[in-house]
């Protein structure tokens, strides 16, 4: 199916940005008072869901957007550092081109996201709606879709973490899960994925009938 709307999560999706999380994350957390992490277990972690984290390591949910806020802050100072995926540049371009209006919805804030893509990239996103809760994007998703008079069986959201999964489902939209994200595939299979990525270059298809 062609999409004429493609809305982006970032972290995890268009940014390579988990070592930078796994960085900092037991700095929040004696800052905020949750468990640390052994950051080499990562590859563990990326089967948990977000609640399953938040569990794990002892962080409630009213914690978590004073964790964010500080993850946010101190991503900032670093953006500079953040790349994006292989291709998912060129992928942006293409959809572009090919008149696929694009979207972020992103928990992150939005200048570290216009700082990591750049000038010319955030030029072809049409709207921003960033710096939410990871649990409520989906009235932002709503917000992107009455913006541009977009039906929601015409649009879809690509993310890697099952609330990105949870928050297409009450918008009513298409989730497209990558396979290079936070969470694993195997993971968000299980929220129901209507596409998968398997590359950053396989986001073309989403121009594509």
């Amino acid at each position: 199916m062609t999409y004429h709307l493609a809305i982006f999560d970032f972290d995890g999706t268009l940014a390579d940005s988990f070592p930078f999380f796994l960085s900092v994350f037991n700095v929040i957390a004696d800052k905020h008072g949750f468990k640390r992490i052994d950051t080499s277990r990562a590859g563990q972690f990326r089967h948990y869901g977000t609640r399953e984290m938040m569990a794990y390591v002892g962080l409630p949910a009213w914690k978590l957007p004073l964790a964010s806020r500080t993850f946010t802050a101190m991503m900032k100072e670093h953006a500079h550092t953040i790349p994006l995926f292989d291709g998912v540049a060129d992928a942006l371009r293409h959809l572009a081109a090919r008149e696929v209006r694009l979207a972020v919805v992103s928990s992150n804030a939005e200048h570290n996201v216009r700082q990591v893509l750049g000038p010319e990239l955030s030029a072809l996103i049409g709207q921003f709606e960033c710096g939410m809760s990871i649990f409520g994007k989906a009235s932002r998703i709503r917000s992107v879709l009455k913006n541009y008079g977009v039906s929601a069986g015409n649009a879809i959201y690509v993310g890697d973490q099952g609330t990105d999964a949870e928050a297409s489902h009450k918008a009513g939209v298409a989730f497209g899960a990558v396979h290079w994200g936070y969470a694993t595939i195997d993971a968000l299979r299980t929220q129901g994925c209507a596409r998968e990525f398997t590359t950053p270059h396989e986001l073309h298809s989403i121009a594509t009938s």
